[in-house]
């Protein structure tokens, strides 16, 4: 819908494409890569999504904010997005659960929107051209003068944003998932003691945190730099990788880390950004995506087993440089044929690409938290018949 009192706002792309629209959330001007998203539901999920820090985000479902905003949907404590992209917008929602609308609450944390434009225009030339730096601005409504600007953005490639959405400090997670949300059965580890699990947080998501408390595991969350001492000091039954935004290879000192950690033969599973750096630090390489994979029905498997999953990527791990000797590719995506997951043929260590936690998005791939679990009760009866 076009509101009357809305602002004129202007999305410029670095190709020089031009889209006129309305104002909506917060006023200013923003710079960052312009990615889509295809899935129908999700949105407040999508925007505190640590993972897409630094994006303008393209939502393909034609309007946006129809069930508001609410607190149990939030992903971190506030949206990451750079701005929100939307054919229409919802102003006055329609949710038992909504506290607050969509332009409103990205008023009340600094994101600016831009609605009333042909987002399927804009995504097919995304799909066309690949995800490219954007600019969008409130206040800059010369399209040659915000082109100007946007060419001093820096790309995607080559960005470390981890530092900027890591936690500063090591804490504990004890929230598990509401039981409205809960799908599946949710076993206790052996013996009633909670599994310690540090998980290094490249710009973890809560839901993820809500997942591995549920399934019985007591969750330390430490900044991405953390060492190995403080990491291995927890005396973790396992550790988790966790999913972040920017440029996998940028983050030099997370496969190292990672490959210390290796040593010392703790279950690993690493989800995303996780599943990168895992793969960097077994040798493997990393590629940028021509316009990545975000949405809510992405199918991946292997040896015709299919699961539909929910993904956010725009960096992927090369086939072709992944130790055949060491490590198995356990799922490609069905659509592009990307590496989608890895284990170690030796360790118990094993990644997805994709994101199994759900929020939002299909639930084919939550056994990989049971996976995680039963490995680290398998290696906690090692560790206790060797000391035997």
């Amino acid at each position: 819908m076009v509101f009357p009192d809305a602002p004129p706002a202007l999305l410029v792309l670095a190709d020089g494409s031009v889209f006129p629209g309305w104002s909506f959330g917060a006023t200013g001007t923003v710079m960052g890569e312009v990615v889509f998203n295809t899935g129908m539901t999700g949105y407040q999920e999508v925007m505190t999504d640590p993972s897409y820090s630094g994006q303008l985000v393209t939502f393909t479902y034609p309007e946006l904010g129809n069930t508001g905003v609410n607190p149990d949907d939030e992903e971190s404590a506030r949206p990451h997005i750079k701005a929100a992209i939307a054919r229409n917008i919802c102003s006055i929602p329609s949710s038992w659960r909504s506290i607050q609308s969509l332009p409103n609450y990205l008023k009340t944390h600094g994101i600016p929107g831009i609605f009333g434009i042909d987002t399927r225009a804009l995504t097919r030339r995304l799909r066309s051209e690949g995800a490219m730096n954007g600019a969008l601005s409130t206040q800059i409504l010369d399209p040659a003068e915000l082109l100007r600007q946007l060419q001093e953005a820096p790309a995607m490639e080559g960005l470390n944003l981890v530092d900027q959405v890591t936690t500063p400090v090591v804490y504990e997670w004890t929230e598990t998932t509401p039981t409205a949300w809960d799908y599946t059965a949710t076993p206790a580890p052996p013996d009633d003691q909670p599994f310690t699990v540090v998980a290094v947080d490249f710009g973890i998501k809560r839901n993820i945190l809500r997942r591995l408390a549920s399934y019985g595991c007591r969750v330390i969350v430490v900044p991405a730099r953390s060492s190995v001492e403080l990491i291995m000091g927890y005396e973790p039954d396992g550790i988790f990788l966790s999913n972040g935004p920017g440029d996998p290879a940028a983050v030099t000192y997370a496969p190292k880390l990672v490959r210390d950690l290796l040593r010392y033969q703790r279950p690993t599973f690493g989800i995303c950004m996780g599943h990168q750096v895992l793969g960097l630090s077994l040798g493997a390489s990393t590629f940028k995506l021509k316009f990545g994979h975000r949405g809510l029905n992405q199918p991946c498997g292997l040896r015709q087993q299919v699961e539909i999953t929910s993904q956010n990527h725009g960096f992927a791990l090369e086939a072709d440089s992944i130790p055949a000797d060491q490590v198995a590719i356990t799922h490609f995506n069905l659509n592009d044929r990307t590496v989608a997951g890895l284990a170690h043929k030796t360790l118990p260590v094993f990644s997805v690409q994709y994101h199994p936690e759900a929020s939002p998005g299909p639930h084919d791939a939550d056994y990989l938290f049971l996976k995680f679990v039963e490995a680290m009760g398998n290696y906690r009866q090692q560790r206790a018949s060797t000391s035997a």
